[in-house]
């Protein structure tokens, strides 16, 4: 006999969900990631903060690294921040490694490095939102919680053809409550994972329906609407930047800042760089100009930034309000901006040495 749930549509009737097909499907097509091979809390909980606004195949490196690094909450609790950044690097949103390391002092301080098991608990933790929480609590510890990630939102707005815009408040509402009446009493964290296993490999943005189990009941295909699903409001324009960016070296040195707490590339090392292209050096001290470098772009919240980076060699370490010189052969243990750190893919230990 086939599971399904029966589910109320936009109009009160009654319609079904076919659980079993979902998970049918997603026992034979799901994708194989470190983090489902042992779903420990801890894995969990680094796997989810690690996967959003990222690519699974980007993140299995990264998470693979980071539990090596930090194999535990204690581990992770009494690195330095820097260490955590660093390790981040490349990820975006770093916001996420912050948070996870105050996470890491709060477990320690209040559940003896323990993650605890309780939606009332987690919710507490600076950094776990609504979706996050439930995945530890579904994933990890096999409770009955919905999580609602950017897939399953996609899933079930076109399964059920909602058409309000995804972003209000009712729209969310209505999505969780959906998510959280089709859960069975058997295996649920199957039905959440397959949700978002779903939306990310077949109900993607381009829908490829018929690979869809679920396509035979779903409004958003019976209507022809899917493609129009989900609905969002008026995007964010995005800001275009210029700046020119100075790569000054000193006797086997660099001149960096470090981005300071609250703004946007917190804890991240920059060169120097002013507002505008190709413009003036910024700095008194003597110098000589070396040679142009290859331009970069970066990409960060709502802005794009074109870099225009020039290399240039200092006479005297001076020192510089707001800037410290650090050592060529130590820079790799320091956590760039992504624009930057292309930047300093181009230097050669040859910059250094003559």
């Amino acid at each position: 006999m086939r599971l399904r749930q029966k589910m109320p549509t936009q109009g009160g009737t009654k319609r079904l969900f076919d659980v079993e097909a979902l998970i049918h499907w997603f026992a034979e097509e799901k994708r194989e990631f470190p983090w489902r091979e042992t779903p420990s809390p801890y894995a969990v909980w680094i796997s989810e903060v690690m996967l959003q606004q990222t690519q699974a195949s980007v993140v299995q490196r990264y998470f693979l690294r980071w539990m090596a690094k930090f194999p535990t909450i204690r581990a992770l609790a009494e690195a330095p921040l820097e260490e955590v950044i660093k390790q981040w690097e490349g990820l975006g949103y770093y916001s996420r490694a912050r948070h996870i390391h105050e996470a890491a002092h709060y477990f320690m301080m209040y559940h003896q490095g323990n993650i605890p098991s309780s939606y009332e608990a987690l919710i507490k933790v600076k950094g776990l939102g609504r979706y996050t929480v439930g995945a530890i609590l579904s994933f990890a510890f096999k409770q009955k919680k919905a999580a609602v990630d950017g897939n399953t939102l996609r899933v079930l707005t076109r399964y059920f053809a909602i058409r309000e815009e995804v972003e209000k408040r009712q729209a969310q509402e209505k999505i969780w409550r959906l998510a959280e009446e089709l859960l069975p009493e058997e295996n649920p964290w199957e039905v959440v994972e397959g949700l978002i296993e779903l939306g990310a490999v077949v109900c993607r943005k381009e829908p490829q329906c018929s690979l869809c189990p679920l396509r035979s009941s779903c409004l958003g295909f019976q209507q022809g609407i899917q493609r129009e699903l989900p609905r969002k409001g008026k995007r964010v324009a995005i800001t275009s930047l210029k700046r020119s960016v100075f790569v000054i070296v000193c006797e086997g040195t660099l001149l960096l800042k470090k981005g300071i707490r609250g703004s946007l590339m917190a804890d991240l090392y920059e060169f120097p760089f002013v507002e505008g292209e190709k413009k003036g050096f910024p700095f008194d001290f003597v110098k000589e100009k070396i040679q142009p470098l290859s331009v970069e772009e970066h990409h960060f919240t709502r802005f794009k930034v074109t870099l225009y980076p020039e290399l240039w060699k200092a006479f005297e370490r001076k020192e510089v309000p707001g800037y410290e010189w650090v050592l060529y052969a130590e820079i790799g243990k320091i956590p760039f901006s992504s624009g930057h750190r292309k930047i300093l893919g181009q230097l050669t230990h040859a910059y250094f040495t003559h």
